[in-house]
This record gives C-alpha cells, sequence and structure tokens, in this order.
C-alpha cells in the first residue's frame, strides 16, 4: 500500500463514515475541529470550571519552549560561569603591581669609636631609615618566562660621625627576566589551565545545544501526545454515542415487541463502559496537556497554565525514504555526545603535553641587569672620625642623574639546571597519562560505534510504524465493515445484541490502535531527528590529571 500525508483529523472524521478511506478535504478538518471543540467543552463542563481555550501549533510551542523552559534556562547561566573560569585562569598572565613604604628609627648605644659616637661614649648613635619600592611582574604565556621591573628608593641619616652622606639617598633600578628552555618552554600549569578553561567553555556551549535539542524532542513528543489524547477523547465520545444509540434502538424494538427487555441491560451495560473509557481518556488528555505545559511555560503565572490547549497542527506520514548511511555520517559529525568526548580528548591531550613536559630537565636562563644611584650631603672630614671640615650640598636628584647617567651598572647572567636522578613521579604520571588517552581514544570510537547503532535503530523503527499504521488502517476498516455487517443481521434478528456490542469493541479498540499507530511515526521521526543531534545520556570519556570540566 502507497503511504501518503494522513491528516489525522481527517483519519478520526473517516472512522465516523462507515466504509469511507481517510481524505484530507477541508469537512474532514472541520469536523475533527467541532468534535475537538465539544470534547473541550464536556472537560470543562466537568472540571466545574470554564477555562479560556488556547488553540497551539507545534511551532508556537517551539518557541515558548526556547524563551521560557527552565531547564533551558538553568543550562544558560554555565556558559557565563566559564567565562568567570576563562577569566580566573588568564588572571595568572596579568601584570602584577607592587609598592611599599616603611619608616625607621633606631637609637643605640655607642659601645665602641667605630660605632661613631662621640669620644666619652656617653652619646647614642640615632639612625633614621625611610624606604619605598615600586615593582611590577608578569608571568608571559609565551615561552613560560617571567619578568620583574623594581624601584628602590631610601633615606638613611645618623648621628654617627663615619657617615659619609648625611643624609644619605639611595636609588636602584633592575630588571630581571628568567626564561625557561626546556621545562615550563611550551606550556606549564598555569597555561594548560587556562587552555582547559577554554575548552570547558566550549563544552559548557555542547551542554547548552544538548538541552535545547532533548528539551525540543521532549515538545513534540508531548505535543503529539495531546494531540493523540484530544482524538482518542473523541473516539471514545463516538464509542459512546453508538452504545447510547444502540440503547435507544433496543428500546424502541422493545416497545414493539421484537425484541427482549433483557438485551436492553446489555446495551445499557456497554453504554457504561463507553462513558468510563471516556472517562479515563480525559483524565489522559489532562494529564498529557499538563505534561506539555510542564515544558512550555516559565512559571503558573503564564498565560497558558489555567488555559485549556488545543493542538492545531495534525501529524503526518512521509512516504519520501530515509538514507541511513547520510544520517549516520551527519549524527557523527554533529552529535553533542561526541562533540564533548572530543573536546575532553582535547583536554586530555592538553594535560599529557604539560606532563611530558614536565619530565624534561629544568634549564633555565636568569638575567638581571640593575643600575644604583647615590645622593645626599656629602660630609668631608679632615681624619676618620674627625669634624667635618667641607659640606657638599646635594639630595635625591644626584642619585636619579646616577641612574640616568648608568655610573654605576651591575649586570648578572646565570644558567641554572636540576634534574633528578632516576624514574622521578612526573615520568610515572606522563607514562600513565599516556595509557588514559589511548583509553579515551577507544571510548570514542565505542561511542561513534552505538551513534551509528542508534541512528540505524531509529530509522528501522520509522519503517516499522509505517508497516503498523498499513495494518491498523485496514483492521479499522474492517472493523467499520464487520459492524455495518453485524447491525444489518441484528436488524433481521440473525445474531443477537451480543454480537453487536463486540463489534462497537472492536471497531473502538482498532480506532485506537490505528491512532496508537500514526502518534508512534510522529514520536519515530522525533526520535530519528534528535539521535542526529544529541542523545539522552551524556557520554564522556575518562579525563587525565584532574582536567575534568569545572
Amino acid at each position: 500500500m502507497h503511504l501518503k500525508s494522513v491528516n489525522l483529523a481527517a483519519l478520526v472524521a473517516a472512522f465516523m463514515l462507515a466504509g469511507v478511506s481517510p481524505t484530507f478535504g477541508q469537512r474532514a478538518n472541520t469536523e475533527i475541529t467541532r468534535l475537538i471543540s465539544q470534547a473541550g467543552i464536556l472537560l470543562n463542563q466537568t472540571g466545574g470550571t470554564e477555562a479560556r481555550k488556547f488553540e497551539l501549533s507545534l511551532d508556537d510551542a517551539v518557541e515558548r519552549a526556547l524563551e521560557r523552559n527552565l531547564d533551558i534556562a538553568v543550562q544558560r547561566i554555565n556558559p557565563l560561569v566559564q567565562d568567570l573560569s576563562i577569566a580566573s585562569a588568564d588572571a595568572a598572565f596579568l601584570p602584577i603591581l607592587q609598592s611599599g613604604f616603611g619608616l625607621n628609627r633606631a637609637t643605640t648605644p655607642s659601645r665602641t669609636q667605630l660605632d661613631g659616637g662621640n669620644l666619652a661614649g656617653s652619646d647614642a648613635v640615632v639612625t633614621d631609615r625611610g624606604s619605598y619600592d615600586l615593582g611590577i611582574g608578569q608571568q608571559v604565556k609565551w615561552g613560560g618566562g617571567n619578568y620583574n621591573l623594581n624601584w628602590d628608593s631610601n633615606r638613611f641619616e645618623s648621628t654617627s660621625r663615619f657617615s659619609r652622606f648625611n643624609p644619605s639617598y639611595g636609588a636602584n633600578l633592575s630588571i630581571g627576566y628568567t626564561q625557561p628552555l626546556l621545562r615550563g618552554f611550551t606550556t606549564n600549569n598555569q597555561r594548560r589551565q587556562l587552555a582547559v578553561s577554554r575548552i570547558n567553555r566550549d563544552i559548557s556551549d555542547i551542554d547548552l545545544e544538548e538541552t535545547i535539542a532533548n528539551t525540543l524532542a521532549d515538545v513534540r513528543s508531548a505535543y503529539w501526545e495531546l494531540a493523540y489524547a484530544a482524538a482518542t477523547v473523541d473516539v471514545q465520545l463516538e464509542a459512546l454515542e453508538l452504545a447510547e444509540q444502540l440503547v435507544r434502538d433496543n428500546e424502541a424494538r422493545v416497545e414493539i415487541g421484537t425484541l427482549a427487555p433483557i438485551d436492553i441491560v446489555q446495551a445499557q451495560s456497554e453504554a457504561a463502559a463507553r462513558r468510563q473509557s471516556l472517562a479515563q481518556a480525559q483524565q489522559v488528555l489532562r494529564t498529557n496537556e499538563l505534561a506539555l505545559k510542564t515544558l512550555i511555560v516559565s512559571s503558573t503565572t503564564d498565560e497558558l497554565w489555567n488555559a485549556r490547549l488545543t493542538p492545531s497542527d495534525q501529524p503526518y506520514i512521509s512516504a519520501t525514504p530515509i538514507d541511513i548511511e547520510t544520517a549516520v555520517q551527519d549524527a557523527l559529525n554533529r552529535r553533542t555526545d561526541v562533540s564533548r568526548i572530543r573536546r575532553q580528548r582535547d583536554i586530555n591531550d592538553v594535560t599529557v603535553d604539560t606532563l611530558r613536559n614536565n619530565t624534561l630537565p629544568s634549564l633555565d636562563v636568569v638575567s638581571e641587569f640593575q643600575l644604583t644611584g647615590q645622593g645626599g650631603t656629602q660630609l668631608i672630614n679632615s681624619r676618620l672620625g674627625g669634624p667635618t671640615t667641607v659640606r657638599v650640598p646635594g639630595g635625591y636628584g644626584d642619585a636619579i642623574n646616577n641612574i640616568v647617567d648608568t655610573n654605576f651598572p651591575i649586570w648578572n647572567v646565570q644558567l641554572q639546571m636540576s634534574y633528578p636522578l632516576g624514574q622521578s613521579a612526573d615520568k610515572a604520571e606522563y607514562a600513565r597519562a599516556r595509557l588514559q588517552l589511548q583509553q579515551a581514544e577507544a571510548q570514542i570510537r565505542q561511542v561513534e560505534l552505538q551513534i551509528a547503532t542508534e541512528v540505524t535503530n531509529a530509522a528501522l523503527q520509522i519503517d516499522a510504524i509505517q508497516e503498523r499504521i498499513e495494518a491498523a488502517s485496514a483492521a479499522r476498516d474492517l472493523a467499520e465493515q464487520q459492524l455495518r455487517a453485524e447491525e444489518s443481521k441484528f436488524e433481521v434478528g440473525q445474531v443477537t445484541n451480543f454480537f453487536v456490542v463486540q463489534a462497537q469493541r472492536d471497531l473502538s479498540a482498532a480506532r485506537d490502535t490505528e491512532l496508537r499507530a500514526i502518534l508512534d511515526y510522529q514520536k519515530a521521526i522525533i526520535e530519528f531527528e534528535r539521535v542526529q543531534r544529541t542523545s539522552l545520556t551524556r557520554s564522556g570519556i575518562s579525563l587525565v590529571g584532574g582536567g575534568a570540566p569545572q
């Protein structure tokens, strides 16, 4: 049987037209709309309150979920948190400014002539010191080196007779740079942490995409469940109408004497069972409606929370063949779980590189260049410790001039090396990390095989459900014919009331089976689309060296 697009509303309307195949005309749509409206009125009456009806299309439901779903809203915060983690890791490479200021006065007794006290030895030596320093340092991303630039100033004044400058002003300018040549040159722990934080930021985007994909799949599935529940209510209403019509017909036959009164009881029992089935269908409708609302509203104050939702879209069946090979390849390229584990593998690569670098010898070039300046009032004595004969005025500017003129340069270059003898802990960690990296590669291949299996199974489910729909449509058509036949036989007295009731039950069951098959087809399509984008289970791989997502 060639499959065409099947409109659910037209299908349900066709159920009420004995012997007529499903059509797609405007009359069928109008009829199903009328029945759903009747079902909504009945629900409002039984609920005790008149709820506002709201026609909702599938696109509207998806749009509302994107705007208001709380799971998506929560997940949208994670990328912002990861941005702060990147900023925190990047802070290790920011310049650090430091400064200090100090004052000190020391009064010490003069114990020897070299202390600089007076000759009697009774005077104390009073020393005033003041210092100020300003410096900046930074760890450099490229090459792993670090530099520091410092400016030191000091003032010294003392009552000692041996002071040459009193007060004395000193200034020092020093520039230092340390450059690793082996360990720490290509990477180190700080650069590793920054790289991992950036990868974790990408993973948070993947998690957001996964949450959106799964949520929208849940919305579509809940939408069609609600449409199925509404159509089931219509089917049960029609079944109840058939049962009540049989009761009325039997009562008329009993009045004219062509039927025994006991046959009315059986028809009434069937009508009561149909009312029970209708009540159950109405309960399912309310439950499915609540499930959809949970996905598309942000709170109980939302306009849809107390509204009666009526699906306006109808499901369809497409005869377009499925290209499984293309679908599998698309899933391998775009699925969030495989994207996540590939980024987690990148974390392992970064960690392994860092551990490999840690096994190298430490070989650093340490360089420093310093300029010193001296200034202040110079005291010239006739003899050591004697009275001052000449005072040469000076100040802090003299120290600055010494530095500008590079009068007193000092430079220093060192090559420092260290290497542990024997099997170090770094080598053991690196060997373990390489094994874990091999394990992660195997896990990736395992996930890729799982993805191919899931996509293929989803495609096979669609083909199988299409066959179910064909069989269910044929069974429903035969059940309608059987009911007409039993009613004709009952009219002429060839069968009892029991066979008519049984045929009505079979028809109701056949209609529900066909509706269920059409719903399962819609859900299979949703699942087929979802497994090409994401997975219900979050796949991951073992991370090396504590590089787990923050």
